[in-house]
């Protein structure tokens, strides 16, 4: 028997499947039917077709920032980790070594972490260069990637670069990006303009449940953040 929960997070991706199987196939048939669709097309994201990834939120780097700001990062990284799991959205966390210096994975980001999801440790900056995990995201067969961690001007910037340079469309939540670095315009301007597109945690949220009943079916589930504590 399923509980209360449960049963709502099963109807809720029976559901958010079924649109987006839909929106696809009305993506598919407008691209075919317009010769100038692709200069036109916008990048929507698709829960069928995304997975998360959650970089490098370990103790080492979130002893780099003040104790209210570390506070701030736990709880919605662990918020974006839940709403993933939600929408049965695979979720890959990376581990910078060595992890008996950096740490791992705060215990309340792991406790969301739903069982398609996977951690690896990584010795490269840029984690598309680690062939463990660069093959099991090619696994999952999905060409959307939402990047949440740290650090924005290292890390994630090489990642995110990585990413883009293996052909996918990648999201970066702004703001669910840290760094002990005061100043990383650049590293952002260089992530927009090769590509990335950076959307807040809550415009996530209500792109990935996109109607008033998802939204409804969603907080069956329990208590479920729309936006961030600022």
């Amino acid at each position: 028997m399923f509980g209360r929960r449960e049963l709502a997070k099963l109807v809720f991706a029976g559901a958010v499947g079924a649109i987006g199987a839909r929106t696809a196939a009305q993506a598919r048939e407008a691209a075919e039917t317009d010769p100038a669709s692709d200069l036109r097309r916008t990048r929507r994201l698709n829960p069928d077709d995304c997975c998360g990834l959650i970089v490098d939120v370990q103790d080492y780097f979130l002893s780099q920032l003040d104790g209210y700001r570390r506070s701030k990062v736990l709880w919605n990284t662990k918020d974006f980790a839940r709403l993933l799991g939600l929408f049965r959205i695979p979720v890959i966390a990376t581990l910078e070594k060595p992890v008996e210096k950096n740490g791992a994975l705060p215990q309340e980001i792991n406790e969301e972490l739903s069982d398609l999801s996977k951690t690896f440790e990584k010795t490269y900056f840029d984690l598309s260069r680690e062939k463990p995990i660069s093959e099991f995201i090619a696994g999952l067969g999905r060409k959307q990637i939402i990047i949440a961690g740290c650090e924005t001007d290292v890390c994630v910037l090489q990642s995110c670069l990585g990413l883009l340079n293996q052909g996918y469309e990648v999201y970066m939540v702004e703001n669910l990006l840290f760094t002990a670095s005061p100043d990383v315009t650049a590293a952002v301007a260089r992530m927009k303009a090769e590509g990335a597109i950076f959307v807040s945690y809550k415009s996530l949220f209500y792109e990935l449940t996109a109607t008033v009943e998802n939204e409804k079916i969603l907080e069956m589930s329990g208590p479920v953040s729309k936006d961030l504590s600022r």
